[in-house]
Order: structure tokens, then C-alpha cells, then sequence
């Protein structure tokens, strides 16, 4: 899509405006933002755009979009889409060998679950393998209903992080201030730093890992902004 517009304006409904004009979504319907600094950085993403627009330089539209149009109209199947992931959390399942790699594990993830098994009164599983083992049901209860408290635009912004970094306990440690962004990004990355440092670095593996760190940054400062 070709540039159209020259100014970018936010109104008193925080919804972005082109050349005076309210910006929709895909599905047309209005977007409005929760908050001035949503609806101000989103604004800034369409003032940024060159003569062609890119969808990828606004990745905080692309994310209000989705949380307007596929995620407001039934939150609840949405919400337990993402809950579906403390079924096979990747902090459940641990390497027997090599010992340094078991280690790094457990020192990235077991903070992230003593602090989700405090947090939420629940048990985990722990599997050294890769064989599936059921979760109690409580626990899946529980994180559930975490989830599903949430609203559309939160939903958005924990989807990347979820699904890009394989733990629903983690992106709720994020969203709750119980753990850096870093320290999430770090724990998804454990296996494949291990990998690396010890067999090197695949320059494809490192540009789709920069792919992924693009998506999972955008549903970061999109949960910071709705604070």
C-alpha cells in the first residue's frame, strides 16, 4: 500500500487519525486504543512509514488489530488457545545430558516455576525428556483462569510471547513484573544457546532467531504500554 496521508493525529477517543480521518482495522472497525501511550506509539508507527507502507515497521498496529478483530469478539477461545501451552510447558521438560546443558535449565527455568508454584498454589510435572506427561488439572485450572482474566489487547501481547517462547509460565511471569523481558527471551533461547556455544553459530538459525525477537519485543512493550 502507497502512502496517502501526511498527518497523523490520536483523538479524544485515543483512536489514530490520517489527515483528520479514523484509521480501521482489516475488519473496519475502528481502532481504538486503551491508552494515550498505545494510541500515541501506534501513531508514531504510521507517521514513521515511508512512501510504501510495511506491516512489518508496525508490528503495535498489526497487534491492536488482532486484539480488535480476532480476539475482542470471543476472548474466552482465545484465551484458551494460549492456556493450552501449560499443558507441554517447555520449563517442564528437562535434558538428563549433557550436565551443563541440565544445569543452564535449571537455572533459567526453575526460578520461573517456584515463582508461577507460589503465585498460583499449583504442582508441576517435571520430565527429563521429551515424552509427554500430563499436568494436574488444578494447575491447568488455575493458569487458565489467569489467562482468561485478561483482556483483548493483553491477550494480543502475551500471544507472541507464548508462543514463541514455548511457556505460558514465563509470559505470565513477564505480564505480573515477576521477571524481566531478557530474562524470558533467555530461558526460550537455553537449548539453542547451548547448542551454539557449543557446535557454533548458523547464520540462518541467528536470522530467524532475530525474526522471532522482533515479534516477541512487539507483545513486550505492547503489554508495558497498556500499564
Amino acid at each position: 500500500m502507497k502512502r496517502f496521508w501526511k498527518d497523523v493525529s490520536v483523538d479524544a477517543e485515543l483512536g489514530v487519525r490520517l489527515d483528520g480521518k479514523p484509521l480501521r482495522t482489516p475488519g473496519r472497525a475502528p481502532l481504538l486504543l486503551p491508552t494515550r501511550a498505545l494510541a500515541d506509539a501506534v501513531a508514531d508507527e504510521w507517521r514513521a512509514s515511508g512512501e510504501t507502507v510495511d506491516p512489518r515497521g508496525m508490528p503495535l498496529t498489526g497487534l491492536s488489530n488482532a486484539a480488535i478483530d480476532r480476539i475482542a469478539p470471543d476472548p474466552a477461545t482465545f484465551a484458551a488457545g494460549l492456556a493450552a501451552y501449560a499443558e507441554s510447558d517447555l520449563l517442564c521438560y528437562r535434558a538428563d545430558a549433557p550436565e551443563e546443558l541440565a544445569d543452564r535449565q535449571r537455572a533459567a527455568w526453575d526460578p520461573l516455576l517456584d515463582w508461577a508454584r507460589h503465585r498460583y498454589d499449583v504442582h508441576f510435572e517435571i520430565v527429563t525428556g521429551i515424552m509427554h506427561r500430563a499436568q494436574p488439572l488444578a494447575t491447568l485450572a488455575r493458569l487458565g483462569e489467569a489467562v482468561a482474566a485478561r483482556g483483548p489487547f493483553e491477550l494480543a501481547a502475551l500471544s507472541p510471547v507464548v508462543t514463541i517462547g514455548g511457556s505460558l509460565v514465563a509470559a505470565l511471569a513477564l505480564a505480573e513484573g515477576a521477571a524481566s523481558a531478557e530474562a524470558v527471551w533467555s530461558a526460550a533461547l537455553v537449548d539453542e544457546d547451548f547448542q551454539a556455544d557449543r557446535w557454533g553459530r548458523d547464520p540462518l538459525a541467528e536470522a530467524a532467531a532475530a525474526v522471532r525477537r522482533q515479534d516477541f519485543d512487539a507483545g513486550v512493550r505492547l503489554l508495558g504500554l497498556l500499564g
